[in-house]
């Protein structure tokens, strides 16, 4: 996330309110004949460490250790099918010829790669030659067969007693799902143990996404993975022509991955569409957010005015058509900058909100502006300290306080900052540690970056 340099709005603004080859010899012919002796050795290696793999990816399926995700062929078995389908298709492909090797290899293949990160050092019109080649590639930005059910999908999961209705966004390869993000639904549920989350991503919506969430399933729990359909959601809207840009290769996409701003299109447009709760996958879930209304919380305020520098847009909860969030589609429609960090997520927010605080108009939105300890209590410069294993009795302390802190604080989430904070280690006994163990349902690879 980016650090606090923004200036401040002016003095109009909303007070705050309290609370992410070949030449043959003799000799040749000698070294050809062992090299094709090393390649058979190797083919049958390869051969044997795939069927192995698929061998142990076939045993009936018990909760997961999340570190070891296996490679499935999952090509027709997607999670909108109801669970004891899923299982019969999962048993009925051990009674099934297994696939091929080269075909189990472009499976993994496909899995690893990712067609939304553009080359890099490409200038604009190299990119846009990568990118109008990439389309027929970028199943996210069309509706298919799957996605045209997104509708009806999503009305019958909140048809399920819902006590409040979550959404994240999942736009990476389901491979890449690991502890820290399995970490935010594991106490997500721990506070709203009735809600429903909902995960927008084509790649979770798989056998492999199903397994991932399994354990949380086996639990009673309410989560569904669910490919979206993108013209849907911007249908009406004024993010719906630049969809259209976009899809004729008209469009720049930056050199940032245009996943990353896909997402932010995709959160503001499911609030929109159906109101609710949105998170980023690097939140620990504190307490519940019931109370909350048309809220967004503060990143950062000036030290002097304690009125807001930053929002931010990782946790955001708002009704169903809330006007807010056409204006927020309308900015990224018009303003779209694919190679500026933020301009499209955090600052967009900012940029929108400001404007109405200077013309006057803020009140007539019903905003609430939470101040930073509500969802970042901790800077991304400073987030690694609560990762930290306390070596002294001072050391001790000092995370007791924290811990007190938070807990009695007008809290509710701790943002991670997963850019700074993904590859620390979670010390035995640190805020982190505590806090994963008093907030988490599973609480499994604890201590696991």
């Amino acid at each position: 996330m980016p650090s606090p340099k923004e200036s401040s709005p002016n003095s109009t603004l909303m007070t705050v309110k309290r609370m992410s080859h070949k030449v043959l010899d003799h000799s040749q012919l000698s070294r050809s004949a062992k090299s094709s002796l090393f390649s058979t050795i190797s083919f049958a290696a390869i051969f044997f460490i795939i069927y192995a793999d698929i061998f142990v990816s076939n045993l009936p399926m018990h909760t997961i250790d999340l570190r070891s995700h296996e490679v499935l062929d999952h090509n027709h078995v997607q999670t909108q099918v109801a669970q004891e389908q899923i299982e019969s298709a999962l048993t009925t492909e051990q009674s099934t010829p297994q696939p091929s090797i080269q075909a189990k290899i472009e499976e993994l293949e496909d899995e690893i790669r990712d067609p939304l990160v553009p080359p890099e050092n490409a200038t604009r019109e190299e990119r846009l030659v990568w990118f109008r080649r990439k389309l027929p590639e970028l199943g996210i930005i069309k509706s298919d067969k799957l996605s045209q059910q997104f509708h009806s999908r999503v009305l019958e999961f909140h048809n399920h007693g819902c006590s409040l209705q979550f959404y994240m966004v999942w736009l990476s390869p389901a491979k890449s799902f690991g502890e820290r993000d399995f970490l935010t639904m594991d106490t997500l549920f721990k506070s709203h143990p009735q809600g429903c989350l909902m995960i927008i991503s084509n790649s979770m919506d798989s056998a492999r996404g199903y397994r991932i969430l399994k354990p949380l399933l086996d639990r009673g729990f309410k989560i569904l993975a669910i490919a979206p359909d993108l013209p849907f959601l911007v249908k009406n809207t004024p993010a719906e022509s630049w969809l259209e840009e976009l899809k004729s290769g008209r469009t720049d996409p930056g050199y940032i991955p245009l996943s990353q701003n896909l997402s932010n299109l995709i959160r503001l447009a499911m609030l929109y569409k159906y109101g609710g709760i949105y998170l980023d996958t690097d939140l620990i879930i504190l307490k519940d957010l019931s109370g909350l209304r048309n809220a967004i919380g503060a990143q950062s305020l000036d030290s002097e005015s304690k009125i807001w520098k930053r929002l931010n847009g990782a946790v955001m909860i708002f009704d169903i058509n809330h006007p807010i969030l056409l204006d927020f589609l309308e900015e990224f429609a018009t303003t779209f900058n694919g190679n500026k960090w933020g301009h499209n997520g955090p600052y967009l927010v900012s940029r929108v909100i400001a404007r109405l605080e200077r013309s006057g108009r803020s009140l007539d939105y019903n905003l609430t502006i939470l101040p930073p300890e509500a969802f970042y209590p901790l800077d991304w410069i400073r987030i690694h300290r609560i990762f930290r294993k306390p070596e002294r009795q001072s050391e001790s302390r000092a995370v007791e306080i924290t811990l007190n802190e938070l807990n009695a604080s007008e809290t509710y989430a701790v943002h991670l900052w997963n850019k700074r904070s993904r590859q620390l280690a979670i010390g035995e006994g640190s805020v982190m540690a505590r806090l994963i163990s008093e907030h988490c349902v599973i609480c499994q690879d604890l201590y696991v970056s």
